[in-house]
């Protein structure tokens, strides 16, 4: 049974029309339209720079920010990519995420403002990725590297894991992904009765980011659906999920297809919690936060 507060909160969620931006096609047009017209921020909020070091560089059209502890050796590094169905910057739910890491885990977290769709396409943005996940990996410095990705940042986390062990063979640590959204067909056949039920999300609208994101790609190319991908030869995954996300069917076809390759899966699924629940002000958030913070401080220890 879901907590009362993430009850209410969802409740809120349905009663505020969230899921109005994502109902249909030309919801989602809008928002790109109005994107384009007054593009939103993704500057970390002021607050961050109390409790830790923040810089900006640029890879290629890409600002990446990048947050050590404030007066402290990070132990251990963090790749964070967010979500937003590939149509919107950073919130401030995903920078409270990042302080969290700086703070507890005492990570150095690096966050890519990536290009959205439609002008940011898989075909572009997935070697990027991979780059930064690379760079990161080899930078050196104390512990191992953590992959995070959100909704749709854990698809293109996830992409960018692929390609990358595809050139090299090389790895993170661990590969961390909430509420994934790894196949933007939206085909799958049991997403239609999960579907009135989720608060957040609707197929038609995520149907069209999609097809923004993938550009001249097919759906089930692997930069743009992983879901499609490769899994041998993947770090181990953690994956949370809500029941009440339609997003969860993409998260149990991971489990089904990366166990079948032989990868290891630590698996979260919440009854009755809505999609990206780890970053919500829930207690079911709290403790999948909880549980991020000693995943990072856990490869503090790996030497990679």
């Amino acid at each position: 049974m879901p907590s009362l507060r993430s009850r209410a909160l969802s409740a809120a969620l349905v009663a505020t029309g969230r899921r109005r931006r994502f109902a249909t096609a030309e919801a989602v047009r809008a928002t790109v339209a109005r994107s384009a017209r007054r593009p939103a921020s993704h500057l970390p909020p002021r607050s961050l720079g109390r409790v830790a070091e923040v810089s900006r560089t640029f890879v290629g059209a890409w600002p990446v920010y990048d947050a050590s502890p404030r007066g402290a050796e990070p132990v251990a590094r963090v790749l964070y990519v967010h979500g937003g169905a590939f149509v919107d910057e950073l919130v401030r739910p995903h920078w409270s995420l990042v302080r969290t890491l700086v703070t507890r885990a005492r990570a150095r977290v690096v966050v890519p403002a990536y290009v959205l769709a439609p002008r940011g396409t898989a075909d572009r943005t997935v070697p990027v990725a991979a780059d930064l996940l690379s760079g990161l990996i080899e930078s050196g410095g104390a512990g191992g590297t953590i992959l995070l990705g959100d909704s749709a940042g854990a698809g293109l986390a996830l992409a960018a894991a692929q390609r990358l062990r595809e050139r090299t063979g090389a790895q993170p640590s661990r590969i961390v992904l909430v509420s994934p959204w790894l196949d933007v067909s939206m085909t799958h056949p049991d997403q239609a009765a999960i579907e009135p039920a989720d608060p957040v999300l609707a197929r038609a609208g995520l149907a069209e980011a999609g097809r923004l994101y993938a550009g001249t790609l097919p759906f089930d190319d692997p930069r743009v659906s992983p879901l499609h991908g490769s899994f041998e030869g993947l770090a181990p995954l953690t994956v949370f999920t809500g029941t009440r996300d339609v997003l969860s069917t993409d998260s149990r076809e991971l489990l089904r297809r990366a166990r079948a390759a032989g990868v290891e899966v630590e698996w979260h699924e919440e009854p009755g919690l809505p999609h990206g629940y780890p970053l919500l002000p829930v207690p079911e958030g709290r403790a999948a936060r909880e549980r991020i913070v000693e995943l990072v401080t856990a490869a503090a220890a790996d030497p990679l």
